[in-house]
Formats: C-alpha cells, structure tokens, sequence
C-alpha cells in the first residue's frame, strides 16, 4: 500500500463518525502496547495512561487520571522524591531522562521498571511522556546471580583456607560442590580447568570417571560443541577467562532437547584483586522452560485440535491490524463453519464430531502456509489470517480449503461414507472494515450469505456502501456478484 492510502487509512475523514473513527483505532493501538505510556502536564497531573498499567500495578487508568497524584500512587516512596526532581528538571531544561524506579501496584507488590521521560513540544502543551518498561525480570536474575557469585566467592575461598591445612579439607569441599545440582567450572587464568563438580559430569553427558583438571578450554570446547543446537552460542565462549566482570545470563539448547542456562563471574583472589579465572555456572531448566510452554499452550490453544483459540485469534488480529496501519498492508481473514455438523453430533455422538473436528483441522492446516495462522474459535467455526495478501491469493486458499473440506469422508464404523462441506467468508482490512470488531462482522456476514447461496462454496464480503457479497458458485474459480 502506497503511504497516500496508508495515511488516508489513519487521517480523520470529514463528517459526524470521525472522532468515533479514531477512537476506535487509538483503543486498538492503545489495548496492544506492550509496557506503559503516560502523558502528564508541565506539573506532572496525569492527563492519560496505557491500558497496560492495569497489568503491571493492578490500577486502572482512571483511576490514575482521578487521583490527586498519581505519582504518588504508582511510584514507590524511596525512588518518588527522585522522580520529581528529574521531572522538574526536565521540564526545565527539556530533553530526555532514563531511569529505572519502582512501582507499587494495588496490594502493595513492587515492580522495577525502565522509565524513559520525554518533554513535549509547545504543541503539546509542553506535558511529558513516560514510556515504561518492566525490567522486574532482569532484576531478579541480576539480584539470583549476584547472590550466587558471591555464594560461589565465600565457598572458594573457604576451600583455598582448606587446602592450605590438609587434604581431608579438600576433600570436604569437594563432597560439598558435589552436592550442588548446579554445574559448575573453573578456569584458571591460563584457560585451563581448574575444578569442577560432579553435577558438571552428569550435565553434559561426560563418563564419572573422566578427568578434566588441566583440559585446554578449546578441547573442552570440541566435546561440547556437537552437543548443541547452536554451536556459535553461549557455550562456544565459556572458556573466555580474558573478559572481566560478571557474564550475562544465557540460553544454551542441546540437540536431544534440552535447555541450559549459564552465567559466569571473575574469579578474584581478592576483592577488587588479582583475576586468577573464571567460574562457570550450568544449570538444566528443561522441565521449567516446559511447564510454561505448556501453560502458554493451555492459554492460547484449543485442546481438542491444538490449534489456537478465540483468545489467541483476538491478540494476533489486533497485532496484524496495528502492523499492518503502520506498514501499509492488506489482511486477509476467513472464517468457516461445516454445513451439516450437527447431524453428525446427533446421529454418532460427539465423540464422532470430535473426530471430525480434529480431522479438519489437521487437514485444512496442510493448506495453511507459515506466515498464515489457523484458528479454532468453537464449536465447528474455524478462521485464519492471512497478513500481506492480495485478493486472488485469498480467494485460491478459500477454493483449497473448501474443496478440501468437501474432498474428506468420514464411516463412523458403518460402510457407508458421511461426507461434509463448508460455507466460508472473506473479509479483508482496510478495504471492508477498519477495525478487528467490524472485520470480524464482515466476514462473518460473508459466511452466511455463503451458507444461504447452496452451501459448499465462500463469500468475498461487500465493499463499504451495502454492495452484496460475491459468492463463488459451483464450478467456478472466480466470485460472482449476488443477485438477491
């Protein structure tokens, strides 16, 4: 789409719908912000905030906009004085500022985020804007990591204490790092391993009896590397004892399926002293990173065919319509259900129409490509989006999908076969509707008129103005318009 028809989408027509029009929009920009946007005024009285605050603090936005202060509310007491003064100095001396400060939500629960301040032209009154990031997160693993570097600090220097005494003090630190379900590994300065525990073995698959005191870190490297997903990642530099300070928190898949994550510090024999080499910190988080893939699926996809749901259909429409308003692209979205379902529930039971519904979506969904989403949304309604598409694309994946529907046949344990067919919708974004509400509207009116035309055929919804949906016939590759 040109950036004329991209700005034509965005600009404010003449007449009584307009600001009705932008509201509409701005809510759905507004509902898919990610962190927070604010707007105060020169004496920092908020004058409006992101949907997203509820998320984060659990206060809703009018709430905010009504209170006396809102800074005082979101902003915890220790960093509020702070935040002022930077507020006032910047609507002073104008710019920016980036800090980082906590909020307090409703039950009194704290949250770090990243605050970027902006002051605004004379235009806009010369207010400021916030925009907020959680970085709550990142602060918790910085803090877990801080911890364990020093935890790791007091147990090497306890054990240098032990080995200078005697080697049973030796060998008492070495059952306690055993104990430790965490990997861990050090290099000496020299890129050499200087210990390691038992848990390191177990990790990474190396026999019980094999020694690694005195291995290079680059032969060390070479019986790591096959094992991972992706060798040019966080374990190709693990053996880096030249770098200082404490090393970022990173991901490491292993090609039988497992997830690692490592971090490592500098090794000081003193502190602010001399580097004598780094540690080395492995732990397996398979299972977790599993169970929140599993909640993620529990929440976004529908059990019976795995494929998304209403839910995640929603989120990824409003995202598709906010990318395509700022890139300037067409979306398409189909919407079907199978006509003569119910008799199938009637006559077999539901587990037969269960059977059906997996069936189709296993079928249909080999006529769905990677960049287009298929979506269950209930009972036997099924949609799919399609970003960046042209018409006659959209309306060859209609005729797959709806011969592909009609091609499937189903015996319920009997020789005679049930076939089934499907009445389909179109609508596409911007040309028949102009937000997700009206779009789905669209193509669910496109769908019916598809059912009421003979069944076993899709609809390209009407253009603005009540023009009639254009109904594929049997036959035909091509819609013809509807003469009802």
């Amino acid at each position: 789409m040109s950036r004329r028809r991209k700005d034509a989408s965005i600009a404010a027509p003449s007449g009584p719908h307009t600001e009705a029009g932008e509201d509409a929009v701005l809510r759905v920009i507004a509902r898919g912000v990610h962190g927070v946007e604010a707007l105060f005024d020169a004496q920092g009285r908020l004058h409006w905030i992101s949907p997203s605050i509820e998320r984060l603090t659990g206060r809703a936005p009018d709430e905010l906009i009504r209170a006396p202060d809102a800074l005082a509310l979101l902003v915890h007491e220790s960093d509020l004085g702070f935040c002022r003064r930077s507020i006032a100095q910047l609507v002073q001396e104008g710019g920016t500022r980036d800090f980082e400060l906590r909020f307090v939500s409703a039950d009194g629960q704290t949250c770090w985020v990243a605050a970027h301040w902006q002051r605004l032209d004379e235009e806009a009154s010369g207010g400021l804007r916030m925009s907020a990031e959680n970085i709550q997160a990142r602060k918790e693993a910085e803090h877990k990591l801080l911890e364990t570097v020093a935890e790791l600090r007091r147990s090497q220097a306890l054990r240098e204490h032990y080995l200078a005494r005697s080697h049973d003090e030796r060998r008492r630190l070495t059952a306690l790092l055993d104990v430790i379900r965490l990997g861990i590994l050090f290099f000496d300065q020299d890129h050499r391993v200087l210990h390691y525990n038992r848990a390191l073995l177990d990790l990474w698959g190396f026999d019980a009896t094999e020694n690694l005191i005195g291995m290079r870190a680059d032969s060390l490297k070479a019986k790591v590397l096959p094992m991972l997903e992706e060798p040019d990642g966080c374990f190709a530099e693990a053996a880096d004892s030249g770098r200082g300070g404490i090393g970022a928190l990173c991901e490491i898949r292993l090609r039988d399926g497992r997830v690692f994550t490592s971090a490592s510090a500098v090794v000081e024999d003193e502190p602010g002293g001399r580097e004598i080499g780094r540690v080395w910190i492995y732990e397996d988080v398979t299972l977790e990173r599993e169970i929140a893939q599993r909640m993620v699926d529990l929440a976004e996809r529908d059990p019976l065919t795995n494929l998304y749901n209403r839910r995640r259909f929603h989120e990824e429409l409003d995202r598709l319509l906010s990318d395509a308003l700022r890139r300037g692209y067409d979306v398409g979205l189909m919407m079907f259900d199978l006509d003569g379902f119910k008799p199938i529930n009637d006559a077999h039971g539901h587990q037969a129409g269960d059977e059906v519904l997996v069936d189709i979506a296993r079928q249909i969904g080999k006529l769905i490509r990677r960049n287009e989403t298929f979506f269950r949304l209930g009972g036997d309604e099924f949609a799919v989006l399609v970003p960046d598409v042209r018409e006659e694309a959209l309306c060859e994946l209609a005729r797959r999908i709806v011969d592909g529907v009609g091609a499937l046949q189903f015996h319920f344990g009997v020789a005679e076969a049930t076939e089934l067919t499907a009445s389909l919708g179109i609508a596409l974004f911007p040309r028949h509707a102009m937000d997700a509400e009206r779009l789905i509207g669209a193509a669910d009116r496109a769908m019916y008129e598809a059912k009421a035309s003979g069944r076993n055929r899709w609809a390209m919804a009407g253009r603005a103005g009540g023009q009639s949906a254009r109904i594929r016939t049997p036959g035909s590759n091509e819609p013809n318009e509807n003469e009802d």
